[in-house]
């Protein structure tokens, strides 16, 4: 999740962070994927819908491009003098798109060179595919899709993936029958990414007062409905600073954002408040921690979350799993909260070469956390709350891949949240993965599925109550996780991360999972699951700046 410090922009990660969160689908070294076209043929009589699309021009336009992240340029082109470059950067994959009219039931096909490490090619709220992990030379690429009975355009894209550096595309074609003539001008939906400001976290110590086991209020039943938001408690951005005691009752569960170490490695882990330069509406320390505990009064959680975009967290030895469990205590008991999200992204999490099986993990940034958490629960007992916030990279696409493979040259991080899932099971309280932020990721059905429907949100919780294999291997399951365990991450606005859809498309998820109607491409292996917990978003500020659309909506729609 990513802070963004803009008050119009599109998505950040769980900071919003955005809701990071780390490359989604960059572990696939999918070679096979290279030239893929998704069953779909071509349609006979084909004219071309997209203008610009070798970037001849010398210009984006019509292609928009998130904010300073794309530009055409000549010395890389796969034919004539130019072609797009797009800057990806560890907080922006660099996403180019245009919209196009097109017409209703009808089958497109969608194609590109494509130059760069996980370059991804695809449309809209449906198919797509990405280079493997080696880009020395350009790569033709293509996906084919079919229109809804009542669509009329249709929005294409390329992105390239975080941290992986300048991606080049050309020659990028979208063919059909009835194209516009050349002198159609295509809507363009403007794509626009925040700038990131981060905030550094001091490194010196807190007042800290006397460890003290706070009072628990009971955990909430396994059977009630729970709504989940980050409370952006230590930095501000666009959304604005929401105050604890203006955090409206509608919220379950409270995770304070963000508990970052002092170093990557440090396991020392400090909870800073957001200071009154940055946020002048900040309350004071008492005022806070009074308005915590009127909160936990109520029944509400509150927890310290930790990690996010910028809290890069690894536990590589002993020392530092020993830190991170003492100054999170410190945190805990100084506040008097009721436990911890774990909200690792990044590179927090990854699997050394040769830990190959989930239920057994060796990595020490793996096994150093489960004991961490561990020490934790005994602690604090049974009532010890435990949240996950993982990004479908670390868990779903576990599916395809985990790790870096029996052959190595994958990317580590793939499925490596899945150990520490499996291992903590029983003590997890709620676990919600960020449903945004996400490259395309395979479903059960082995199809691929992308953010911007009910379909994607489906098909990634599906994959929880139903368990599946890991990296293919039928023999290697990992096991369903009960639906009083499972809520869904999204983004609460438009502005808060990749993968807002709106109240309607939100709804339609939850009956297709909860009771098998409204279901649309996508249905659910694992049957209905009345018992699904509720939602997690990023965050709570911009559900309030967006006025409250996604809380009210759950609360019409779960309390009605």
């Amino acid at each position: 999740m990513r802070r963004s410090t803009v008050v119009t922009p599109a998505p950040g990660r769980h900071r919003p962070r955005t809701l990071l969160a780390a490359g989604t689908a960059s572990a696939v070294a999918a070679a096979t994927m290279v030239g893929l076209t998704l069953g779909l043929a071509p349609s006979a009589s084909a004219g071309e819908f997209l203008v610009n699309g070798g970037f001849e021009s010398g210009a984006l336009g019509p292609w928009s491009c998130s904010a300073g992240t794309g530009s055409v340029v000549t010395g890389q082109a796969h034919s004539g003098s130019y072609a797009l470059a797009g800057a990806a950067s560890a907080g922006d994959s660099a996403r180019c798109a245009q919209t196009v009219t097109v017409a209703p039931n009808t089958t497109y096909t969608l194609s590109a060179h494509l130059k760069g490490s996980y370059v991804y090619l695809g449309v809209d709220g449906g198919a797509s595919t990405w280079t493997p992990g080696t880009g020395g030379a350009y790569q033709k690429l293509s996906v084919g899709f079919t229109t809804g009975a009542t669509q009329t355009s249709a929005t294409v894209y390329t992105h390239g993936w975080y941290g992986q550096g300048t991606y080049y595309a050309d020659d990028v074609s979208l063919d059909g029958p009835g194209a516009p003539s050349p002198t159609a001008t295509p809507t363009v939906t403007p794509t626009v990414t925040p700038t990131v400001t981060p905030t550094v976290t001091p490194t010196v110590t807190p007042t800290v007062t006397p460890t003290v086991t706070p009072t628990v209020t009971p955990t909430t039943p396994p059977g009630s409905k729970a709504l989940v938001g980050y409370l952006h408690a230590s930095f501000a951005n666009g959304a604005g600073y929401t105050r604890m005691a203006d955090v409206p009752d509608s919220w379950d569960f409270v995770n304070l954002s963000f508990g970052e170490p002092t170093s990557v490695t440090s396991g020392d882990i400090r909870f800073n408040r957001c200071p009154v330069t940055e946020c002048p509406t900040v309350e004071s320390d008492a005022d806070f921690k009074a308005a915590i505990a009127a909160k936990r009064a109520k029944g509400k959680k509150v927890l310290i979350s930790i990690g996010g975009q910028n809290g890069q967290v690894q536990l590589t030895t002993t020392a530092a799993r020993d830190a991170f469990v003492s100054s999170v205590s410190a945190i805990i008991d100084k506040w008097g909260l009721d436990g911890l999200d774990i909200d690792f992204e990044g590179h927090s999490l990854s699997l050394q070469t040769g830990d190959t099986d989930f239920k057994n993990p060796t990595s020490p940034v793996i096994v150093n956390l489960i004991s961490a958490i561990r020490t934790l629960k005994a602690k604090y007992g049974p009532n010890f709350v435990l949240t996950m916030a993982p990004e479908t990279f670390f868990v779903q696409l576990g599916y395809q891949y985990y790790g870096s493979g029996p052959w190595g040259g994958q990317d580590p991080r793939a499925g490596a949240y899945l150990p520490v899932i499996h291992a903590l099971r029983d003590d997890l309280t709620l676990l919600h993965v960020q449903d945004y932020n996400s490259g395309s990721i395979m479903g059960l059905d082995n199809q691929y599925h992308s953010m911007g429907g009910a379909d994607f949100h489906v098909a990634m919780t599906d994959m929880l109550l139903k368990g599946f294999p890991v990296a293919g291997n039928t023999t290697n399951l990992f096991p369903a996780l009960p639906a009083s365990k499972v809520a869904i991450g999204m983004p609460a606005t438009t502005n808060a991360g990749n993968g807002y859809v709106a109240p309607a498309e939100v709804n339609k998820a939850l009956d297709c999972l909860t009771k098998l109607t409204n279901c649309g491409g996508y249905v659910p292996k694992a049957g209905a699951q009345p018992g699904l917990r509720g939602l997690m978003t990023w965050s709570i500020n911009w559900d309030q700046f967006g006025g409250r659309e996604f809380s009210k909506n759950f609360d019409s729609y779960f309390r009605r």
